[in-house]
């Protein structure tokens, strides 16, 4: 592995975020900042429903409820700094990304499981990717917490990336992966109409 962990991300993800991403998310701080919070929400509501869910894996429940406390602190994190600079937190729909990374997810156990772990990893390493992206244009204070969260957001890829391959096998995760992967991009490199923070090109 390469000692710079945001290549590691890259080459899970196989693609970067795009200029036109960056430059829209700089020319709309507020919003960037209230999508960062629901996705923080939705994070850990993530976790808490898959421990619901799946109460028999012991390794699961404890992984998912320290990512979970994590996540919640992020959360109240992003509202403090949305407080102190007056930002409003309206309701916001939310982007087609992990609905449409969700859409490949199998129905059926245990194969619904190894995809949804697998989807929260890669949400989870684009979400990695993007702070480290977005930290050097930013203002002090926000460009250091989005660093600060790298650690963290990276180690969340990991477990769950790790669960997909213990609850299911390496070569299920393999073989899975590379379909997910590439519908990850598609939405990453392809036009929307909103921006949000796993939005792709705006258009």
């Amino acid at each position: 592995m390469s000692n710079n962990p945001l290549e590691h991300l890259l080459d899970f993800l196989g693609c970067a975020t795009p200029q036109a991403w960056i430059d829209a998310a700089l020319k709309n701080p507020s919003l960037l900042l209230v999508d960062h919070a629901n996705c923080e929400k939705k994070a850990a509501s993530t976790a808490l429903n898959l421990m619901y869910r799946y109460v028999e894996h012991h390794r699961l429940l404890n992984k998912l409820s320290r990512l979970a406390r994590e996540e919640l602190r992020h959360f109240e994190q992003v509202i403090a700094i949305m407080q102190r600079r007056g930002v409003a937190y309206p309701q916001l729909g939310a982007s087609r990304y992990a609905g449409e990374l969700r859409k490949q997810v199998r129905t059926h156990e245990p194969g619904r499981l190894i995809d949804t772990l697998l989807v929260g990893a890669i949400i989870e390493a684009r979400s990695c990717e993007r702070f480290a992206a977005l930290a050097p244009h930013l203002d002090d204070e926000l460009g250091d917490f989005y660093r600060s969260l790298l650690k963290s957001e990276a180690r969340h890829f990991e477990d769950y990336l790790a669960l997909a391959e213990q609850l299911g096998s390496a070569d299920e995760v393999a073989a899975r992966l590379p379909t997910m992967i590439a519908r990850e991009a598609e939405l990453i490199l392809s036009e929307d109409t909103e921006f949000r923070f796993h939005s792709g090109i705006p258009a």
